[in-house]
């Protein structure tokens, strides 16, 4: 491996040296501009795809599956030294912002509880403890608390630990969870008896996190991850007791495209296998009494994605199948494999997306979506009616109703300025109750700040949705600094919904702005499908025009925007950065997905072969050409960038860290600029950043505390 002239050898050492620990110069004594950042070695590495086509990549030396070459543990701890040193003169800004972060929270909190069979279910925190507590009262709220999983005691001596899933067993006595103790996502079933707190000496590793039990109250349904791509390949039955080497192998999914999830259906009858890929879908399902052979309701069709539930005897289903933006249909048993004997409930509509449904004995409630905004509908023998809101730009969805016989419906509302809330709704009556409104501390107080939602100007003349929030007393004469967040891919919407964490932005007189772009699925499915594959750059367009269009509304300066996006989000802000690097003065890239072609070429990589569907393949020309034209690692060129902070994790499954990692390594060899560009790689965690509630805000408040830093916010 050969270094770059332009390194500075001693100071590269010097932050090496303080990295292992030795005597380093003090970075209080330092100012930024004479601080020398790492420089990574180069070692000349061909990619070359199917059809050809070959790329240098310099840092592909910096790919380590196994997270222990010394060489790149050596310069993520020096990026990790250096990004120390820059923050240092602004750790009083970090500190109070940590302290403003974590004081709105209410550290003794609860969830609402929720009935289910004998049992009322709820997750509650403890004061100064990072972690949930499950628990469970019987019959009554006034009865004692059983505790379910104190994750604060699992967690105790660890790095990272998450409990990915937990569920009950039919008769009430038996708990089997998920959980991680890496953050790879890559979970270990356990079981535990309820009634005497035994947890059994059985663990089954390397899975997914969903599981699913059957109606013996002994049988467990896993689903079990290839060890190589971590993809969802197989689903197997555990018999409590026995030993997991022996568990039978009930599903294999042979085409790498899809991901595997289990259900119950509300009916309780059925245990299903739920198969999707980005553009189709397929449910297997079998009895939760008898289980047998898992079979399909509907066997997959190209394009054809459905969502199929049970109750009272009939089957309840939201597809595509002849309905762009889905639809709702009824069918029996005899029925459902074929979709045009299906009764429509909701028809097809070109103006309303159906999003998700529950179902109950006496009603339907459906969460759809309309200009932009989430709604409710909800049917019942009498007719149909929308659930109110009261806000211009909001975001309302179903909660958890465990039980189909009940007449009142949970809900959740949210905005820019409004805690999420818990409502229950009386679709007889119409009577509606305040459940729970998540409490702010800090003097919160939601009257302070104003909430719009906006129309910006796609160049190709498409208007996106832009949701804006900031303080009251905001004068708009385009002074104020903005932070305007993006997402825009997989059909994941950006709904506007209330973060605590901006409110130390707003409070300062900045402005904070979501643009709805394309790819997103806030405006339908075409909404999805015009910023994915061949139109992905509309994604990033529609970005920068919300911007543009915020600056000429005098929203903000021209010169004190700050961008953030994460994971494909973070392939946004690459893109942002080397297509208009004028337009941003400072940019948080957060686990960024920003070696598309190198990482779509190699089927080895997690969520590869999942996603062909949404990027394209490289392997075909066509696609490898539009790819390479947008791929932010692949476009860094020599030119003035802006200030920019990159997070990542070292065990993070979905962006592998080389990723950020290379990136930051070629900006710094290429980009002519001066401003600072920090990479932060959090060593004990995954794409999710550090497990408990308390310690991600040690990392928001540093991604904050640069923002402001970079913006002249004081």
């Amino acid at each position: 491996m050969t270094t770059r002239s332009r390194a500075l050898p001693t100071a590269l050492l010097a932050l090496l040296l303080a990295a292992c620990g030795k005597q380093a110069p003090s970075p209080e004594a330092q100012t930024p501009a004479q601080l020398q950042p790492p420089v990574a070695a180069t070692q000349p590495h061909e990619v070359i795809a199917p059809h050809g086509a070959a790329r240098n990549d310099e840092y592909y030396w910096l790919r380590d599956d196994s997270r222990a070459n010394p060489a790149m543990l050596e310069y993520l701890t020096a990026e990790n030294a250096y990004a120390d040193a820059v923050m240092a003169p602004h750790k009083a800004l970090r500190d109070t912002l940590y302290g403003e972060l974590t004081g709105r929270i209410k550290q003794d909190d609860s969830s609402v509880p929720y009935h289910d069979k004998d049992y009322w279910y709820y997750t509650r925190f403890e004061e100064g403890r990072d972690y949930p507590v499950y628990a469970r009262k019987r019959g009554t709220l006034d009865a004692a608390e059983e505790v379910m999983l104190d994750v604060n005691a699992m967690a105790d001596g660890k790095d990272y630990f998450q409990v990915g899933s937990w569920e009950v067993s039919p008769d009430q006595k038996l708990l089997a969870w998920t959980e991680d103790a890496v953050g790879r996502r890559q979970y270990v079933l356990r079981i535990k008896n309820l009634a005497t707190g035994e947890v059994y000496s059985e663990q089954i590793a390397g899975l997914a996190e969903d599981i699913a039990w059957a109606n013996d109250n002994r049988s467990v349904f896993y689903i079990e991850n290839d060890p190589t791509t971590l993809l969802t390949t197989r689903v197997k039955r555990h018999a409590l007791g026995s030993d997991p080497a022996g568990d039978p192998l009930v599903y294999a999914e042979a085409d790498p495209s899809y991901y595997i999830g289990l259900m119950r259906t509300r009916s309780e009858q059925f245990i299903c296998i739920v198969l999707s890929s980005t553009l189709t879908s397929e449910q297997r399902c079998t009895s939760a009494g008898t289980p047998g052979e898992f079979k399909p309701l509907l066997s997959r069709q190209p394009e054809v994605e459905y969502q199929a539930d049970h109750l009272a005897g009939r089957w309840l289903i939201r597809s595509n199948w002849q309905a762009h933006n889905f639809r709702m249909a009824q069918a029996s048993a005899a029925t459902i494999g074929s979709p045009e004997k299906w009764t429509d409930v909701v028809p097809h509509n070109e103006r309303v997306f159906i999003e998700d449904f529950s179902l109950f004995d006496d009603f339907i409630a459906i969460e759809e979506r309309s200009e932009g905004l989430s709604r409710l509908r909800v049917l019942g023998e009498t007719g149909e009616n929308y659930v109110q809101a009261d806000e211009p730009a909001y975001t309302m969805a179903l909660s958890v109703n465990a039980e189909p016989g009940s007449e009142w419906l949970r809900y959740t509302y949210s905005s820019l300025a409004t805690p999420t809330t818990t409502y229950e709704l009386n679709v007889t009556s119409g009577e509606r109750r305040l459940l729970k409104q998540e409490p702010v501390l800090g003097g919160f107080d939601k009257a302070n700040y104003a909430v719009e939602r906006l129309w910006a100007p796609a160049r190709d003349g498409a208007r996106i949705p832009v949701s804006v929030v900031y303080r009251k007393g905001f004068v708009r004469d385009g002074t104020a600094a903005l932070l305007q967040y993006g997402y825009g891919s997989y059909g994941s919407s950006m709904d506007p919904r209330f973060n605590a964490s901006v409110l130390s932005l707003l409070d300062r007189g900045m402005v904070y702005a979501i643009a709805h772009i394309r790819g997103g699925q806030e405006m339908g499915r075409s909404w999805y499908e015009d910023g994915k594959l061949l139109k992905k750059k509309n994604t990033f367009t529609d970005f920068i025009d919300a911007t543009d269009y915020l600056i000429r509304n005098q929203y903000a300066a021209a010169d004190r925007v700050a961008a953030m996006g994460g994971s494909a989000g973070g392939l946004l802000m690459g893109a942002i950065a080397n297509m208009a690097p004028r337009k941003y003065r400072v940019i948080i890239s957060l686990v960024p997905f920003v070696d598309v072609v190198t990482t779509m070429l190699d089927e080895s990589i997690p969520l590869t072969t999942n996603e062909f569907d949404e990027w394209g393949n490289p392997a075909d020309p066509t696609y490898y050409k539009y790819m390479l034209s947008y791929s932010p690692y692949d476009q860094i060129k020599r030119k003035d960038y802006p200030a920019m902070f990159v997070g990542t994790g070292l065990w993070d499954s979905q962006v592998q860290y080389f990723e950020p990692a290379k990136y930051v390594a070629r900006l710094r060899a290429r980009k002519t600029d001066v401003m600072p560009l920090l990479l932060r790689t959090n060593m004990q965690a995954g794409h999710g950043g550090k497990s408990g509630r308390l310690q991600r805000y040690h990392d928001t408040a540093e991604y904050q505390a640069f923002m402001l830093w970079q913006l002249g916010v004081k």
